[in-house]
């Protein structure tokens, strides 16, 4: 073979490592846009784009072959619009999961009287109350104790095995109802992750009323804000160390709903 021959043979083959690892960065990169913690704002894009690149190239020879070529057509767009679709989809169900603490934490500083207490919220980009920004921040820490993100990446190569790069989605009705279950999947576990702080405080505050009508001249306005204040960072000192399972049964629900987008 002479070196002619053998320069076109390389150049095919680097156009085709190319080719896959285009098509493989667009459902990784969409997914990473849109995961929580790697996907806010506090990251830059520079930054994320960097990482969906380096994620690429890892699995690109672990994944079923792409398309043999690009061609600029209809079906062509028609791939890349689906493959944008379901790697954003994925990261959307595991970015509720993180918003469930962060309701969690609006609800809980409801009953603290800490719902005054707003600021910016570099992970958001909102303005939020610093009780559901340390149930973020909670939620963060014990999804990489979990391994959330080495779930996050077995997660990706499992939605290639199931809807490989360049095939039409299973069933489109389905993955469309994953949404609005999921959504009200995440509701109800947040509500349940912040009852208990909720009754309590509810119960502080009847007490306080009670007395109120009972000894007017107590004032108990005075003493009922700084007792539920600190009632209420009692228990969330108590409720720190009950996180662990709570949150992972989140996660574990929007992994699944994650994985059912592409099933």
């Amino acid at each position: 073979m002479d070196s002619a021959t053998q320069i076109v043979i390389d150049g095919q083959q680097a156009f085709g490592m190319i080719n896959a690892l285009l098509w493989t960065l667009l459902r990784t990169g969409a997914l990473l846009m849109a995961a929580p913690l790697i996907g806010t704002r506090a990251v830059s894009v520079r930054v994320r784009v960097i990482i969906a690149g380096a994620l690429s190239m890892a699995l690109t020879p672990l994944l079923p072959a792409p398309p043999a070529q690009i061609v600029f057509d209809a079906a062509t767009v028609l791939n890349v619009a689906r493959e944008l679709a379901v790697g954003a989809s994925m990261g959307f169900m595991l970015r509720l999961a993180f918003e469930a603490g962060a309701m969690a934490g609006e609800l809980v500083s409801q009953g603290t009287g800490l719902a005054f207490a707003q600021m910016s919220d570099p992970l958001r980009g909102v303005n939020s109350g610093v009780v559901g920004q340390w149930f973020y921040l909670a939620f963060g820490l014990l999804f990489f104790t979990f391994n959330g993100h080495l779930a996050m990446v077995s997660l990706l190569v499992d939605s290639y095995k199931s809807l490989p790069i360049g095939h039409s989605l299973p069933d489109v009705a389905a993955m469309l109802e994953v949404a609005p279950v999921f959504f009200t999947q995440i509701l109800r576990a947040s509500v349940s992750l912040a009852l208990p702080v909720m009754v309590a405080m509810l119960a502080v505050n009847l007490a306080f009323g009670v007395l109120g009508r009972a000894a007017p001249a107590l004032n108990p306005i005075q003493l009922g804000l700084p007792t539920a204040l600190l009632l209420g960072l009692f228990l969330l000192a108590l409720l720190a160390g009950e996180l662990g399972p709570p949150v992972q049964r989140i996660f574990n629900l929007s992994f699944d709903a994650a994985r059912n987008i592409t099933s």
